[in-house]
């Protein structure tokens, strides 16, 4: 009889020629179990997705109670639908004035493809400036924006017009021009090895856009929803974006995104053309019922409260010879080594003791560490514990 494995490979499309093939049986709380009942804990949170951890028990019931009224009805922005109205509502209240008109798409990637369209729209200009290492998804525009030649040259010709910057370099800023229509960041890069800017740098590059008539695009489909020790890293660094980015952890689980901005801008896409921006799943009620759970649940249950102790505490805790440095902030962070092999070695070692770690896409000499909000002190104590362990290992 074939196994769920060979299924796996034979019928689904691989994204790389060593995919991890470890077969997932259910998720709970910080953790991972296989059909033989073996659990891993999940140091990567899905890829900063399961901030809640998963199957958060209040996630589980919205999504349930709202599969069972409806699931789709119409595509986005015609029909009046509880779940969404309610979920922007509540991230409009969580946010500064001037981020009050949200957007729903499915992924991160589609928000960034929604909100270079909509900088473009409003203020009628085309040039776009990124930065060098950055990562704001796949799709055919975010490709575009993203700053690592290796992974782009094989699908080009891509976006014209697309200018890069060197991140956190305010001799950079002045890339920034008359001509630019909007300026895309991440509050904290995160593929590029998890690089945290100075707060000097953030208030520069709000000002220079601001002298220019550039929009800024905060990209925290990775920062968001608590991971940085607030529930969206701009409140770090004393500015505010024209337009943000969230996805990942915005839905517990459940796919979701979406562009954030004012009514003001956001009008521009209503007319000239009609439906400039469309989708069908896009704010699906079964994801913004997660969402508003999740919301509701990091809100009330104060999870960003213990974020910056966990932090402390991974850095006490993360001392060895072979670490060269511990970067990020938060739950954000990252365990540098010398290189790729280490880091692979590394993944298998933790795994076949239980722990998920991973690397970055411009940096793959460095682990990602992001677990779920919700890591106890003990939990932390142990992954450190095997990863130290396995550090051992590796340099014997």
């Amino acid at each position: 009889m074939i196994s769920l494995r060979q299924l796996f490979l034979l019928n689904n499309t691989q994204t790389s020629s060593f995919p991890r093939l470890l077969e997932v049986d259910r998720a709970q709380g910080v953790y991972i179990y296989d059909p033989q009942g073996k659990s891993y804990m999940d140091l990567v949170s899905g890829f900063a997705v399961s901030n809640v951890g998963h199957c958060h028990p209040a996630v589980v019931d919205a999504v349930k109670a709202q599969a069972e009224r409806y699931m789709h009805v119409a595509v986005y922005g015609e029909y009046v639908q509880a779940p969404q109205t309610l979920f922007a509502q509540r991230l409009a209240s969580a946010l500064p004035k001037g981020l009050d008109s949200v957007y729903f798409v499915n992924s991160g990637a589609e928000a960034t493809e929604g909100a270079l369209k909509l900088a473009k729209r409003y203020t009628g200009r085309s040039r776009i400036v990124s930065c060098f290492n950055s990562y704001h998804g796949s799709t055919n525009g975010a490709l575009s924006v993203m700053g690592n030649e290796a992974f782009k040259q094989a699908y080009r010709p891509l976006l014209p017009d697309v200018y890069f910057m060197n991140y956190n370099d305010l001799n950079d800023l002045e890339l920034i021009d008359t001509n630019t229509a909007c300026v895309i960041v991440e509050a904290v890069q995160g593929e590029a090895g998890i690089r945290v800017p100075d707060t000097a740098y953030m208030q520069a590059l709000r000002k220079r856009c601001d002298e220019t008539g550039a929009l800024l695009i905060f990209d925290e489909i990775q920062t968001g929803f608590g991971r940085t020790g607030a529930l969206f890293a701009f409140e770090h660094f004393g500015m505010q974006p024209d337009i943000l980015l969230a996805a990942k952890g915005i839905g517990g689980g459940m796919p979701i995104g979406a562009f954030i901005s004012s009514m003001e801008i956001m009008d521009c896409l209503k007319d000239n053309p009609i439906l400039g921006h469309i989708t069908t799943f896009g704010g699906h009620p079964v994801s913004c019922a997660a969402g508003l759970a999740t919301l509701n649940t990091i809100i009330d249950q104060n999870m960003i409260a213990g974020v910056a102790a966990k932090e402390a505490l991974f850095r006490q805790l993360l001392v060895h010879p072979a670490i060269k440095e511990v970067r990020g902030i938060g739950l954000m962070l990252c365990i540098q080594l010398d290189n790729f092999d280490q880091v692979a070695r590394m993944s298998k070692l933790c795994e076949s003791d239980g722990i998920i770690i991973d690397w970055f896409l411009h940096c793959d000499s460095a682990m990602r560490i992001s677990p779920p909000l919700i890591i106890t002190e003990e939990q932390i104590r142990e992954a450190c514990a095997i990863i130290l362990k396995h550090l051992d290992n590796c340099m014997n």
